[in-house]
């Protein structure tokens, strides 16, 4: 067989393709897996930032471990569990999407946060306001991360609209959103995501390798600059020769290094945005737009009272209870279980209403 290189492999040579024959297009390389780590600090730290101008409290989303061939040790170490899942797909500059995993007790902590509460109200199942919430909070994230994105690789990058839903482990073959990423081609990137005292957790993004892939050659793209396609020519092996990808691209990023050694460096104190200090963030700046058509429970409680089992099991048709409230004291008001208000009840026609009297401060709501 002859050594000499396939028109194919000169075509990817003087292209300045990294891209390896179809066989490990499936399979990460080390120094892949490096670039995927970098990136996705470069993003997620925009991302952090965007959530905390929504929850007013510190985020930090740092340390990213990428698992290739991760998704079975992913579906096995979750096998009778829930996470909520946010699907993005990315619609100019990248072609392909990743899925982001969050644990339950979190999107509930956060969808509190950017209500207005203190992260305490995660009680009861996940709900259309959970979901919608983190969609929410998922679109003002990646679309900052997006614009890291763009200007890392020097180009516009789009998202579309983030889509949230439960992804229950046991039953992966009935979501059509989960097709993709069932497979073994995907890699996972776990983050460590910190808010203020609240949250120590992670958050983990998936992606399928073609996607990952991507991401590198637009990297190394930026790296290697215009000499990319001069540098590969300078190296085109003579015949009797074969040609490495992954030590070629080992040499274009040495060379690459070695360039910058030889020019002038502009040092230059790095200053940075002080997250130390919680402020209140104005209602109206909050972006919880898409929230605005979600259904609520609203329900106006008269009164409470305390009974013992024997006086429960004597009671019958006739019995009065009485209440630990007086005719005229004014009712609870309450929006999925929560007081936010207090009124006084009214008739409308034929029917009971609640004329609201004062509103409760969002620090003293239960």
């Amino acid at each position: 067989m002859s050594d000499m290189l396939s028109q194919a492999e000169i075509d990817a040579l003087l292209s300045g393709s990294n891209i390896p024959p179809d066989e490990d297009n499936f399979t990460l390389l080390p120094h892949e897996a490096d670039a995927i780590g970098e990136i996705g600090n470069i993003s997620m730290g925009a991302a952090a930032t965007a959530l905390y101008s929504l929850i007013g409290h510190k985020v930090t989303i740092t340390t990213p471990h990428v698992i290739p061939d991760g998704w079975g040790q992913l579906a096995g170490q979750n096998a009778g569990r829930q996470m909520v899942a946010v699907k993005i797909e990315y619609t100019d500059g990248l072609q392909g999407g990743t899925l982001l995993l969050l644990k339950e007790e979190d999107v509930k902590l956060i969808t509190d946060l950017m209500m207005g509460g203190d992260g305490s109200n995660t009680d009861g199942p996940l709900n259309d306001l959970h979901l919608s919430a983190i969609s929410e909070a998922m679109n003002q994230m990646i679309g900052t991360s997006a614009t890291s994105l763009s200007e890392l690789f020097s180009k516009r990058i789009f998202i579309s609209p983030p889509k949230a839903f439960i992804l229950d482990f046991d039953n992966l073959t009935d979501n059509a959103d989960m097709a993709e990423y069932t497979s073994t081609n995907i890699i996972i990137v776990s983050f460590k995501m910190v808010i203020g005292d609240l949250v120590n957790s992670e958050i983990m993004q998936l992606m399928p390798v073609a996607f990952a892939k991507e991401l590198v050659r637009n990297l190394m793209d930026m790296v290697d600059g215009g000499d990319s396609v001069r540098m590969q020519e300078e190296r085109i092996p003579s015949p009797g020769a074969r040609f490495y990808p992954e030590e070629a691209e080992v040499n274009r990023q040495y060379d690459s290094m070695e360039a910058r050694k030889r020019e002038p460096v502009n040092v230059q104190p790095v200053k940075f945005e002080s997250f130390d200090t919680d402020y209140e963030i104005p209602a109206e700046k909050k972006n919880i737009s898409i929230l605005m058509d979600v259904a609520l429970e609203v329900t106006v409680e008269l009164g409470r009272t305390h009974k013992l089992i024997k006086e429960i099991l004597e009671m019958s048709p006739g019995s009065i209870i009485e209440l630990d409230k007086l005719a005229e004291e004014p009712v609870d008001i309450l929006i999925n279980g929560k007081k936010v208000a207090v009124g006084e009840v009214v008739v409308i026609d034929e029917s009971f209403g609640v004329r609201i009297t004062d509103i409760v401060h969002p620090s003293k709501r239960l």
